[in-house]
């Protein structure tokens, strides 16, 4: 049963990775393809495309071979401007190593882009 979609795609990502696969399918929705689209502008992902089932879709996701571990963050903590260094000690493992991701009002993006951006917002997953 399906209860978290996010977790799903990246779990999936996550174990293509450890398999040494080239490619992997997954469900679509707007979170996951704008969760995809921060991975691939940081090189961890290479390019995805829809394809259309007949029911919500999916994505083929290009496997680079770059990601070690990435999970979704549960429950979904509220992070302030100041407090990302506080996040960034607990889930990724070490500086200016991996990625926070962040919902925020201006939208999906990376913790390094909320800072410059000045905005906070939800943690949604991490990945390095």
């Amino acid at each position: 049963m399906l209860q978290d979609t996010l977790a799903d795609v990246l779990s999936a990502i996550k174990n293509a990775e450890r398999t040494g696969k080239k490619e992997c399918y997954t469900r679509a929705s707007k979170e996951v393809k704008a969760v995809l689209q921060v991975l691939q502008t940081n090189n961890y992902i290479g390019a995805f495309e829809y394809v259309d089932d007949g029911k919500s879709g999916k994505f083929v996701i290009e496997i680079k071979g770059k990601i070690i571990d990435c999970n979704v963050i549960k429950p979904r903590f509220s992070v302030a401007l100041k407090d990302f260094e506080t996040w960034e000690k607990r889930y990724l493992p070490a500086r200016e190593i991996g990625l926070l991701i962040i919902s925020t009002p201006k939208g999906i993006m990376d913790h390094k882009r909320a800072k410059e951006m000045h905005v906070g917002g939800k943690l949604l997953a991490y990945v390095y």
